[in-house]
């Protein structure tokens, strides 16, 4: 018999997590997480990490879940003193049917305005459609589903039971299509792409194409992260379970690396696009606009620049060309005034004096502001 698992509620001081620009894979601006652990227990999941998990033994995260009971009321007041903006939210593990704080967040987020993103591994989401349905109304709301196979992946087998009790692939892309004749935008989170299990070509354009045929919009990729407490947990893993895989992992990871070592990961993105472009979607998640937004055009701009950094990473350009880019994107995100207007007073010459712009990609910023026109 299986260990049962042990749900400590508790109250927090603080709940919603704010970050100073939103976030370019999923445009969010804030986050919240009503849970601490994670019953499904995916053996590569990220959140094993020390910042995420501080649990003495590791082999604690899937079985003792810690609830956070005052989570709705925290973000209400946070909330109400924030400026609208997309929120990060929802945990559709199993205990979200007893507890249903995933539910109170959204109610929350409704009431007061918010829209949302959020990125499960159950189909538990649908339960609350009806919430999720009444924010895409009043502003916008997407999901996605973290989905790395399909059962007819050559590794399907191994992967399966690498993502311990979450829903197996076929139930999330049902989910998936379920949301998207419900009208709300979807796509999968194609996170972690394991070497040696998940990051084939025949793999990849199984998931890639299922998204698809499931009304999915977008393909969001990356490879594995391995940090602190969470690499040795998973590298330990890896020596007990598939121990053929650990001399690829140990030099794709070498001491202290965070990500995969040399341009595996270029070669791995620019597959994904490829296949993407295939399957008739696309490997970026389109930025939503809130209606009514005053600064649409510099959100839209700042999208632009944003995906174009992407582009340039795949294409393996030198980080001193990329980082411009990157700038400014944040520099057009941050500025007060709506920049058609500053383009329309002040011309090419003033997109090329905002801080962090310059002539060449103030250039690049007019041709798109004159292309929004035609």
């Amino acid at each position: 018999m299986g260990r049962k698992a042990e749900f400590i509620p508790y109250e927090v001081k603080a709940i919603l997590n704010k970050h100073k620009r939103p976030d370019h894979w999923f445009w969010t601006r804030y986050s919240v997480y009503p849970y601490i652990g994670c019953q499904h227990g995916c053996e590569f999941c990220y959140c094993r990490e020390r910042k995420y998990a501080p649990y003495d033994d590791l082999n604690d995260f899937p079985y003792v879940i810690k609830v956070k009971e005052n989570a709705p009321e925290l973000l209400r007041r946070a909330l109400a003193k924030n400026p609208r903006d997309a929120i990060a939210v929802g945990d559709y593990q199993p205990l979200e049917r007893k507890y249903r704080i995933s539910r109170q967040l959204l109610e929350v987020c409704l009431e007061l305005d918010f829209p949302i993103f959020m990125l499960e591994r159950s189909p538990l989401v649908l339960r609350d459609l009806d919430l999720i349905q009444d924010i895409a109304r009043k502003s916008y709301a997407t999901v996605a589903f973290s989905v790395i196979h399909t059962a007819q992946s050559p590794n399907a087998a191994q992967l399966d039971r690498m993502e311990g009790l979450a829903p197996r692939p076929a139930e999330r892309f049902a989910a998936m299509q379920a949301l998207s004749k419900a009208g709300i935008r979807t796509g999968i989170c194609l996170m972690p792409i394991l070497p040696g299990l998940g990051d084939s070509r025949e793999n990849l354009e199984l998931v890639i194409q299922r998204t698809a045929d499931a009304g999915g919009r977008f393909v969001l990729a990356s490879t594995l992260t391995l940090s602190d407490q969470q690499r040795t947990y998973f590298m330990d893993y890896l020596q007990s379970s598939l121990p053929e895989l650990l001399p690829l992992y140990q030099r794709l990871y070498p001491t202290q690396s965070y990500g995969p070592s040399g341009d595996h990961w270029l070669k791995i993105g620019r597959m994904v696009r490829e296949l993407c472009i295939k399957a008739g979607i696309s490997d970026r998640m389109p930025r939503p606009i809130l209606p009514g937004e005053k600064r649409a055009l510099n959100k839209q701009a700042a999208e632009l620049l944003a995906d174009r950094t992407y582009e340039m990473e795949l294409d393996g350009m030198d980080a001193a060309r990329i980082w411009p880019y990157r700038k400014a994107a944040w520099a057009v995100e941050e500025l007060e005034q709506d920049i058609g207007l500053v383009y329309s007073q002040m011309g090419l010459k003033g997109l090329q004096s905002i801080q962090g712009v310059g002539p060449s990609i103030g250039k690049q910023i007019e041709q798109f502001i004159i292309g929004r026109k035609d």
